[in-house]
């Protein structure tokens, strides 16, 4: 299991670096495991005994590389969304935005920052998935959407509350997608 890289170690802010293709031993490993530890931490037994929370998606930096990798694993009620992302870069986005009413989280940040967080509600993505082997464009909305976005922003050193507003926090922006 890994050790989360918190909020207050100042290598979570720092951008990371595009990763060399084809791929390392050590940079599969590395996928592998972290897809593996989102899989293990949804499993409420597991996650208890091993004392971990449970999480959606998974930075390199939280893990403390500075490399553009990340991994998403859950069940959006439709299917499975798991990928194992090198180089990822959204390619566009939507002018309408969408927030979670529940507000956002983070496995690298303990304390809940209450507040919305907005970000374009349909987004395409192009990177290259280490779990099919091959360059691939994801278009992805909503909730999908915030999860691949909150990822990709950790990639760049910015953390979910950065995007909250400091004066309203629960300001609601006009024709915004509340998910």
């Amino acid at each position: 299991m890994f050790k989360i890289v918190k909020d207050s170690d100042k290598s979570i802010r720092l951008r990371c670096q595009k990763v060399e293709l084809p791929l390392s031993e050590e940079d599969k490993k590395t996928l592998t495991k972290m897809v593996d530890y989102l899989k293990k931490s949804q499993d409420e037994e597991y996650a208890s005994k091993h004392g971990i929370r449970a999480g959606v998606g998974l930075a390199a930096p939280q893990i403390g590389l500075q490399k553009q990798m990340l991994a998403i694993y859950y069940d959006n009620g439709q299917q499975i969304v798991e990928y194992a992302l090198v180089n990822p870069r959204i390619i566009s986005s939507s002018v309408k935005m969408c927030y979670l009413q529940s507000g956002e989280g983070c496995l690298s940040v303990d304390k809940d920052v209450k507040g919305y967080v907005y970000r374009p509600y349909k987004i395409r993505v192009r990177a290259y998935d280490f779990l099919t082997d091959q360059d691939i464009e994801i278009v992805a909305r909503g909730y999908d959407a915030i999860v691949l976005q909150h990822e990709i922003d950790h990639l760049a050193g910015v953390l979910y509350y950065d995007h909250i507003d400091k004066q309203n926090p629960f300001r609601i922006l006009d024709n915004s997608v509340a998910i």
